[in-house]
């Protein structure tokens, strides 16, 4: 049985201005590498390398059948935390998928695990329980990585952190980043050849260091295949309620929202970006 986090008020997270990941650009100290927020850029313009992309905007649907779910047994969520991670990119998601159980049967099973399985210290000072750590975590089905203060730097650095997440997250049916969660798994080499999105103050810090990879620009969160990537902040509920509809329908995902306080599915123009659908999303 899963420890529930300390949950945020959805109120106040949905009324935050997203301006960074918690970092630069909110009044609060500015993180170890920041990369300076990138202009808005023309959509019709002609793509060039290592250069963020922003695609036509249009609307998710579902393409093809729901998919195949465990019918013995919920479908797990493991959550990677680390010292700094954001509070927003965690408890978003977190409490969305966790919120399943209450509409569905069996619904996700949510967890934490750290590095050693001992508590972290999140950015903004909150102290969260871990669950497991990388040697006893039980099988994920839903990678999920939230940004945290190192995600651009220090994580990406630690060489054991890297290959728990390429191992972990190769196995995993689905991957979501939230923010900059994305360098994370663009290291573990995770996104190659995938549509992908990350924080927008870090684009062009994300195209420099990944070149190769195809970043869209100006999006609540892209969706190819199996990897989800999000913007962040008050957008990090956006990208996970997608995931839930997916996975169980409509009418699941409303009832979520209405405990969340959050319409669904999304009104024409309420959700001020939207995803870009590369391909069919479908168990590995």
């Amino acid at each position: 049985m899963t420890r529930p986090l300390v949950s945020l008020l959805a109120a106040a997270v949905a009324a935050a201005v997203v301006a960074s990941c918690g970092g630069a650009g909110d009044g609060g100290p500015p993180r170890s590498a920041p990369a300076g927020t990138a202009p808005a850029r023309d959509p019709t313009a002609p793509t060039t390398a290592g250069t963020p992309v922003a695609p036509a905007a249009g609307s998710w649907r579902r393409i093809g059948p729901p998919p195949e779910l465990p019918a013995d047994r919920p479908l797990t969520a493991g959550f990677l935390i680390v010292d700094g991670v954001y509070n927003t990119e965690l408890t978003a998601p977190y409490d969305i998928l966790h919120h399943t159980r209450f509409h569905i049967q069996p619904g996700i099973e949510v967890f934490t695990v750290s590095p050693d399985g001992r508590p972290v210290k999140s950015f903004e000072g909150l102290e969260i329980a871990a669950d497991h750590g990388f040697a006893d975590a039980p099988p994920i089905d839903i990678l999920v990585v939230p940004s945290a203060e190192g995600s651009m730097d220090r994580d990406l650095d630690d060489a054991a952190l890297i290959a728990w997440v390429r191992t972990v997250g190769g196995k995993a049916k689905y991957l979501v980043s939230l923010c900059d969660g994305a360098f994370v798994l663009a290291k573990a080499g995770l996104l190659d050849g995938h549509a992908v999105t990350t924080f927008p103050g870090d684009y062009d810090r994300f195209a420099q260091m990944f070149p190769g990879l195809d970043l869209r620009v100006n999006l609540s969160y892209v969706r190819d295949g199996n990897v989800l990537t999000s913007e962040g902040g008050a957008r990090s509920f956006d990208v996970v309620m997608h995931l839930v509809d997916y996975l169980y329908g409509e009418q699941v995902a409303a009832g979520v929202g209405r405990g969340m306080v959050i319409p669904w599915p999304p009104r024409p123009g309420q959700v001020p970006a939207s995803v870009v659908e590369v391909r069919p999303l479908a168990p590995r």
